[in-house]
């Protein structure tokens, strides 16, 4: 590892945080209530093309998750359904956005050992409110320099953050559970990154391929990483 990294980032949903357990479990819901038009797993497939026409309008997170559900059953009942079952399908979601917040394994031990050494930071995508919440709820603000409620994570986007924060791609570090979005596009600007495989990924995040590279470290946990550094 390079010895002259001064940034660290995290993402927080499913690398400091569960969070996509909840959103297949909503998802699940939603499907069972939709069973009288489509089987649930044809209701799984229209609403994830659902989300991913309007994810360049609503961005990622709950409230987007929302409107798309409730898009969703206007298409799939052809804009029959009643208002019962609209009103359910916005309760799912808001009982999405009061999910108590339960940290991963080794994410405290890890910041507590890295508070001090390296400059800490939160660079996450989501909904602004709800992310807000969720890092208030953790217990974890303590910990972090800056956070970066980011709407996309391109190479782009990480430019922006890097010049934000002063710091050289060559001394940053990004840590998440996702090899499209906390990866690949910190790779491509010059910066380090790290894997930490969550059991669980949206499959809008999926990567299949095998990737090597001098600034790619693969963990099985957050804490390997105290051994790289």
């Amino acid at each position: 590892m390079n010895n002259h990294i001064t940034t660290i980032a995290f993402d927080a949903d499913d690398t400091l945080w569960i969070n996509e357990p909840y959103f297949q479990e909503a998802e699940k819901e939603f499907c069972t209530l939709l069973e009288d038009y489509l089987p649930q797993h044809s209701v799984s497939q229209e609403l994830f093309k659902t989300e991913m026409k309007n994810l360049h309008l609503y961005g990622y997170g709950v409230k987007g998750f929302m409107l798309c559900m409730v898009e969703t059953v206007s298409r799939i009942s052809e804009g029959i359904a009643s208002m019962q079952l609209i009103n359910r399908t916005i309760e799912i979601g808001q009982e999405l956005l009061q999910k108590p917040i339960e940290l991963l394994e080794g994410v405290t031990e890890t910041l507590d050992a890295l508070k001090g050494k390296y400059r800490l930071v939160v660079a996450t995508k989501g909904d602004l409110l709800d992310q807000e919440r969720k890092l208030k709820n953790s217990g974890l603000q303590d910990y972090f320099h800056h956070i970066e409620i980011m709407s996309d994570k391109k190479e782009s986007d990480y430019q922006k953050l890097l010049k934000h924060l002063d710091c050289k791609p060559e001394h940053f570090l990004m840590l998440g559970n996702s090899i499209k979005s906390d990866v690949l596009p910190v790779l491509e600007i010059g910066g380090f990154a790290a894997h930490i495989p969550y059991h669980v990924t949206w499959s809008h995040e999926q990567h299949e391929h095998h990737l090597e590279h001098s600034n790619f470290m693969e963990l099985k946990s957050i804490d390997e990483i105290l051994r790289y550094l």
